[in-house]
């Protein structure tokens, strides 16, 4: 089912229809000087990257998925080199286990770094990669890193039964009597439990906070491995090796309690955040505004997340991450949550006057992704939030910028005022997508998206919205004739 916006009602957020209206001015001038509704250097390309409305000058930095993964692997690369210019060709079996065992444990020691450093919430490296793709990888990292653990463990052992000629027990137990064994053994321990909280089935019966922290063993994991390597054959063969290994080890760790620690802290104490109302957007629903100061240095852009934490009984232990809901506007920001666990649920009981620390901004789903003139912005269920601001803001000529919003039915629509009021100013086309997910009738097949939006081929989609159906979408959008590359999209579960 299909709704096209029309009569607007009043705007829900304080001041958005007179806002909206000089957006809509500043467009049609932009619009007036340049025809394809964004500013471009001699003229749009379109490879060009477009900045938001209201961007800040000097967009931040940005560290690309592709530099990303090539330099995890030219790290990886030289930490080969490091153990061949030390491994002595020999055909014995003992020596044949003792060079597989120091690859795999320099290799461990190394993914164990990539894994910290993929979650150590670097400004460059979450706006450039995005959150739920360093997810990924962090998890993916993590089977590999345990993977490369039990090779370096079970190889060490049978080099060292090879070259006594005794059994894999005795000569486990024999190997615990060497320095900085014992330190490795425990670091095994903690990164294999970390790694099991993590397992699909253990982490569904498991609370968040639990989760959190066992995964904090991963730290402890980490100290220990770097004890151990330093005392091994391999780190420890010369001056050079050791402070080599010891400076990327410190670099990291810096960065962990600078973005991790210090930058929180100095952002809640800076800006001064406390909840101003807590409004229902429907039965389990909720959008909750709060003020602060100097809320411009954040830089959130468009589309971008937070981690939320709300100084008050039952929610403080817990960092909750939330979508903007709508721009930064006069030291106001705002988020709409849906009840879906306990925390998300104490949310409507939150009181005004109440303090938050906010952390952030993250998350990579924002305009400089863009690559073409027109948009689809793609939203299911509360996945409205980002695309409802990225709705406001991104430039757009009128008719270049749709929104597709998929709900089960009316009354599960949020933001709605909003949205239909945005539509009205922008002269940007609206549709809800209304039906159960099995009903025969798809409205996200790949015919009925290109007869809702012409030259859908020639858009860049933006989607957000629940795992299936964010599946869904992006094989109908294949299917329908748009790129891969040109569908951005940052997933979370409800």
């Amino acid at each position: 089912m299909t709704i096209e916006a029309t009569d607007p009602q009043p705007a829900a957020y304080p001041a958005l229809s007179a806002y909206l209206a000089q957006q809509a001015q500043q467009a049609q001038q932009t619009h007036q000087a340049h025809p394809s509704g964004v500013p471009a250097r001699g003229g749009f390309d379109e490879g060009d990257r477009v900045r938001p409305v209201g961007a800040v000058v000097g967009p931040p930095l940005r560290v690309r998925p592709r530099v990303m993964r090539r330099g995890v692997v030219a790290g990886a690369g030289a930490v080969g080199l490091l153990w061949g210019s030390q491994a002595e060709p020999s055909a014995r079996l003992d020596a044949l286990f003792a060079s597989g065992a120091h690859l795999s444990g320099l290799l461990a020691g190394y993914g164990i770094l990539v894994m910290l450093l993929l979650m150590a919430r670097v400004p460059a490296v979450e706006h450039g990669v995005g959150a739920d793709r360093l997810a990924r990888w962090h998890a993916l990292g993590g089977r590999y890193v345990l993977g490369l653990v039990g090779a370096h463990l079970v190889l060490a052992v049978c080099g060292y039964a090879a070259y006594n000629g005794g059994d894999l027990v005795r000569s486990a137990g024999q190997l615990l009597g060497y320095q900085g064994i014992v330190a490795a053994a425990l670091g095994t321990v903690a990164l294999g439990a970390a790694g099991v909280s993590s397992v699909r089935a253990a982490r569904a019966r498991l609370s968040q906070e639990t989760w959190r922290a066992l995964h904090f063993l991963t730290y402890l994991g980490a100290a220990l491995a770097f004890a151990h390597q330093l005392v091994g054959p391999d780190v420890a063969s010369g001056p050079l090796t050791v402070w080599a290994w010891a400076m990327v080890h410190a670099t990291v760790a810096v960065l962990i309690v600078w973005y991790r620690g210090v930058v929180p802290v100095r952002q809640a104490l800076r800006h001064g955040l406390r909840v101003v109302e807590v409004r229902d957007e429907s039965p389990d629903v909720v959008s909750v505004v709060m003020r602060g100061t100097g809320l411009d240095a954040l830089r959130a852009e468009p589309g971008q997340f937070m981690r939320w934490r709300f100084v008050q009984r039952r929610l403080w232990h817990t960092s909750l991450p939330f979508s903007l809901s709508a721009p930064v506007r006069d030291d106001t920001v705002r988020i709409t949550v849906k009840a879906l666990g306990v925390h998300s649920r104490r949310m409507r009981r939150l009181r005004p006057g109440t303090r938050v620390l906010a952390s952030g901004p993250f998350g990579a789903m924002t305009a400089h992704r863009r690559t073409r003139r027109k948009v689809l912005l793609l939203a299911g269920g509360v996945g409205i939030t980002p695309m409802r601001v990225l709705f406001e803001t991104l430039p757009a000529a009128p008719g270049d910028l749709t929104l597709l919003y998929r709900a089960g039915n009316a009354a599960q629509l949020v933001l709605r005022d909003e949205l239909e009021a945005i539509a009205a100013q922008r002269g940007a086309a609206l549709h809800y997508l209304l039906g159960p997910s099995d009903a025969s009738f798809d409205p996200l097949a790949p015919q009925a998206l290109r007869n809702l939006v012409p030259e859908l081929a020639e858009h860049d989609v933006y989607l957000c919205g629940p795992t299936p159906m964010a599946d869904a979408a992006i094989a109908s959008l294949i299917k329908a004739g748009v790129p891969q590359q040109r569908i951005h999209t940052e997933r979370f579960s409800f």
